[in-house]
């Protein structure tokens, strides 16, 4: 009788476990994150159940890792590729009368780290600003239209296809500068002490 050499089982349980323990997360949470019972999870960590490639998926999601990082342990973290539908993109209205439409462009990861925005102005608008954080930035390009912006105690105009790097740790107001609508990317860039 032929004999077949069978290569050794992956070290799935261990990996498991070490990518949950770097997350800082329990055994409870990470069952929470991937719909997967936490005596299972118990049991795969510990290698004694070879568990489904569903449940393995469903564990490599929450884990945010490819399927093959968890049976090699080579690291094959997953890359961003994050799509925001614009019907789905939420939308804020700033100002009292004439209110600047702002479309969150950024997804909620970034929140506090980089921001980005699309502005509508309508004719005459004003969007003001209190300071953000120290050393945080802001940086706009103007789409269409013009613009006044206030910053501190500098200011400028801009026009279509102009583009401004500014502090915005003071005070700061943005105005639509014509009688037509004015379109402005944004992009608020906060500082790594901020982001701790």
């Amino acid at each position: 009788m032929q004999q077949y050499n069978t290569p050794d089982l992956p070290e799935l349980g261990a990996n498991v476990k070490r990518e949950r323990i770097k997350r800082n997360w329990t055994q409870d949470e990470l069952a929470k994150f991937c719909g997967v019972s936490k005596a299972m999870l118990s049991q795969v960590e510990s290698g004694k159940v070879n568990p489904t490639i569903g449940t393995l998926w469903k564990i490599a999601s929450a884990l945010e890792v490819e399927l093959n990082f968890l049976l090699r342990g080579k690291p094959e973290v997953l890359r961003c590729f994050e799509v925001g539908r614009s019907a789905d993109l939420p939308v804020l209205l700033e100002g009292s009368s004439n209110p600047v439409r702002i479309k969150v462009l950024s997804g909620v990861e970034l929140l506090g780290k980089l921001e980005f925005y699309h502005l509508t102005f309508p004719a005459g608008a004003v969007l003001e600003s209190s300071a953000h954080y120290p050393g945080s930035e802001e940086i706009i390009t103007v789409i269409s239209g013009k613009a006044d912006v206030v910053a501190g105690e500098r200011s400028t105009g801009l026009n279509a296809g102009d583009v401004l790097r500014f502090a915005c740790d003071v005070p700061h107001k943005i105005t639509n500068s014509c009688d037509q609508k004015t379109e402005i990317h944004m992009i608020v860039r906060f500082t790594a002490e901020n982001n701790k």
